[in-house]
């Protein structure tokens, strides 16, 4: 059986404070004099039901460490970590997302702390190996204009390689806001080349996902699980060519799916759908981006071919370079190649004696 770590694969989403280690969370808060949740440092994963009082509690665990989050050298050792965890597990590309609303008080405002990322984010991929790009995330819970500044601020830093900024996002509770209004700071962030990936389709269905489409055309979508539910909307999503980032564990900590195994993965492989996995916030999830493929073995039963096809597809989904694309896929083939197995030994194959 090949190694999944060995795998080479992007990772598509992830979220800055929902990358940190449970360690460095409490490490930050003895430091701040900051009080958490004990549910936030235990070794368990959250759980929430299904509906709004469950993101409640998942959006206040996530507030509160984000609270931990005070300053330049906190904001750097995120980043960094979040790439070293990554290599570890055999990503070459990481595109994580943040919202640099939150930071931007301890730094000296929004510029100052979207530099700070992408100052660490070119250190982390010359200390690991892995290529560290940045999604620019608006948030559902703010002002539509609040989406264009930071859009204009994104499309400032736009870009493809490491330190540099990818793409733009919308994140938080989809039941919240109007999408439409959204549409001009996506379109501000399409005219710079950056690519389109807001959240939509995990906490409400394929509607939400059709109303996505058709108001923000995304390149890439958070999450869009639950096209899975409408034929339609799925073959859609086929036709368009979106990406999907699917993230199991967060799908069965939100209250999605009861398990696992109710994830729709393989429906959305079956049907012809761009697949790439992502941890979402293993802070809260307690599961990392390796996690997921080994839930795809080990879960859903799929093979190191269909693993090795969901690799091809986290890297083509990615906004890396064609140089960075065509050296990871020519890692994932390699991959593949290798016989896990490795050379029979001398007078240990088949009819010796």
């Amino acid at each position: 059986m090949r190694d999944l770590a060995l795998l080479p694969k992007a990772h598509l989403h992830l979220h800055f404070t929902g990358s940190m280690r449970v360690s460095t969370l409490a490490d930050l808060a003895r430091r701040h004099g900051i009080r958490l949740p004990h549910v936030l440092l235990d070794a368990d994963p959250l759980r929430v039901p299904a509906g709004e009082r469950g993101w409640f509690r998942f959006q206040r665990l996530y507030d509160a460490a984000r609270a931990c989050v005070r300053g330049e050298d906190d904001m750097r050792r995120i980043v960094a970590e979040a790439a070293a965890d990554d290599a570890a597990e055999g990503s070459g590309r990481l595109e994580i997302q943040v919202d640099p609303t939150s930071y931007a008080p301890f730094v000296g405002g929004l510029t100052p702390a979207l530099e700070i990322v992408l100052d660490e984010a070119r250190r982390a991929s010359d200390a690991t190996g892995v290529e560290v790009a940045v999604v620019v995330a608006a948030s559902r819970m703010r002002h539509p204009l609040d989406a264009r500044t930071l859009a204009r601020l994104a499309a400032r830093h736009a870009g493809d390689g490491p330190g540099q900024v990818v793409g733009f996002g919308l994140s938080n509770d989809e039941r919240r806001g109007d999408t439409e209004q959204f549409g001009p700071a996506f379109e501000i962030a399409h005219r710079a080349g950056l690519a389109r990936v807001p959240h939509g389709g995990e906490l409400l269905g394929p509607a939400h996902v059709a109303e996505v489409l058709d108001h923000l055309h995304p390149e890439r979508l958070g999450h869009g699980v639950r096209s899975a539910e409408d034929p339609h909307v799925l073959a859609r999503v086929v036709e368009d060519g979106v990406a999907l980032e699917v993230c199991p564990a967060s799908n069965v900590s939100l209250g999605v799916y009861a398990t696992a195994a109710d994830v729709p993965l393989r429906a959305l492989v079956d049907a012809g759908a761009t697949v790439a996995l992502g941890a979402d916030d293993p802070l809260l999830f307690r599961s990392r981006l390796l996690d997921q493929y080994v839930a795809a073995r080990e879960v859903h039963g799929l093979d190191d071919r269909a693993l090795a096809d969901l690799a091809r597809s986290s890297v083509r989904a990615s906004r890396a370079s064609a140089a960075t694309r065509a050296r990871l896929l020519a890692a994932v083939d390699a991959w593949l190649a290798d016989d896990p197995a490795g050379p029979t030994a001398p007078g240990t194959g088949p009819g010796a004696v």
